[in-house]
């Protein structure tokens, strides 16, 4: 070879020595600024298909890799709006590059909570909306945090309901998925859960207007997930904060702990005739050990009304009541005893909107959970598919 071809081919040599150590250099500053993200996006699989004719949709689970950011959110005193918390979201899990939305819903659901024969303390939930995509989220962010399951729904975070996750965008979108739970349980045995209220005569949001800083619905119960040993401390952290409910509507929570503890969280400005002005409103907690209308501290119920005493002026003003008594009957019969967790979950099918008196053809029992607050153990059935191997997902959860 000639001198003039040996130099070509060092200058060559050099360049692409150059280019290699450029992609490197790129790749590790992609991989520090994303590299959660893109684990956690590397994460994400489908455990059941879609199935219109019978209104499934489908089912994903994720893992969640690093802190979401979560401490930060707290810090900068949260959010008091919907629009506020996904700026924060886009801002600095999607890193500013991609929009996203949080939906509407109604969300008429039932949940309550029990003791197996071996004295494990379970809390049962049912997820009524329309046929939509749910998510199984695992989260450990560490730094004195705790580790949990939850369920999001994936319409919450401008997922499809007709395509499910499509593509690299849809599967950026789901980094918002810590942020968004309508139920869940942590390692310490705490669970909580969301349930519709219809307060106000057209159905007011509570938007508290203290000093306090600001926690959305659905941030409100990952602050619990993330952060609470117990009901008690679940409650303490809920009131230093003012309750902005996400999506126009309003709720109320229901949160247990591996005590056997419970806790019914409503915020309350007056009756249901008046309670038309949210920011008026003040928490008020019905715990297990003074719920009156169940007459025990060894379980307790809640479905779509309020359960503080004297809200409304009659038993037919509660939405979902019906299912309510259905629940309470039934543990009350038992003392608040179920076999065992797959008993739990079957009184969780007898208000299955499949089989309950069902007025509204879209509706479905989008998903039933039973945690074990006890074992840490979680048995989940995807639409009613009670039995069905294709449709539940079990999961231990490890302190």
């Amino acid at each position: 070879m000639s001198t003039k071809g040996k130099k070509l081919k060092k200058v060559l040599l050099a360049i692409g020595c150059t280019i290699l150590g450029l992609i490197l250099i790129l790749c590790i500053a992609i991989w520090c600024l994303w590299g959660n993200e893109i684990r956690s996006v590397a994460s994400i699989k489908e455990i059941a298909s879609n199935n219109p004719d019978h209104k499934d949709g489908y089912v994903y689970e994720m893992t969640i890799y690093g802190d979401y950011f979560f401490d930060d959110f707290l810090e900068q005193g949260g959010v008091s709006s919907d629009s506020e918390l996904i700026s924060f979201i886009t801002g600095n899990i999607t890193k500013g590059i991609i929009p996203m939305n949080i939906g509407e819903s109604e969300i008429a659901c039932s949940s309550f909570t029990a003791t197996t024969s071996d004295g494990d303390r379970v809390f049962g939930r049912n997820y009524d909306f329309k046929m939509t995509n749910t998510c199984i989220v695992h989260t450990n962010p560490g730094h004195g945090r705790h580790a949990s399951v939850s369920t999001v729904d994936l319409e919450f975070i401008s997922i499809d309901n007709a395509t499910g996750i499509n593509g690299i965008l849809d599967k950026i979108l789901c980094l918002a998925a810590p942020y968004v739970p309508l139920d869940g349980m942590n390692d310490a045995g705490v669970s909580c859960g969301i349930y519709m209220t219809y307060q106000g005569q057209n159905t007011v949001a509570t938007d508290q207007q203290t000093s306090k800083p600001d926690i959305t619905s659905t941030t409100m119960l990952r602050m619990i997930l993330d952060y609470a040993d117990s009901v008690e401390e679940a409650i303490e952290l809920v009131n230093k904060y003012d309750l902005h409910d996400s999506a126009s509507t309003s709720y109320h929570y229901m949160v247990a702990d591996a005590t056997g503890k419970s806790a019914i969280l409503e915020w309350i400005y007056d009756t249901d005739l008046t309670d038309n002005d949210g920011s008026k409103r003040v928490l008020k907690v019905t715990y297990n050990t003074d719920d009156a209308a169940m007459g025990t501290d060894a379980y307790q119920c809640v479905t779509n009304f309020i359960v503080s005493p004297d809200y409304y002026n009659s038993d037919e003003d509660k939405l979902g009541f019906d299912r309510y008594e259905f629940l309470r009957t039934n543990l009350s019969s038992t003392n608040g005893i179920v076999a065992d967790d797959n008993a739990a979950m079957e009184l969780l099918s007898g208000v299955g909107r499949r089989h309950w008196n069902n007025d509204d053809s879209n509706a479905i029992t989008v998903h039933s959970v039973i945690y074990n607050l006890t074992d840490l153990t979680m048995i989940w059935v995807g639409n009613e598919h009670y039995g069905e191997d294709a449709y539940t997902v079990t999961y231990q959860l490890k302190k």
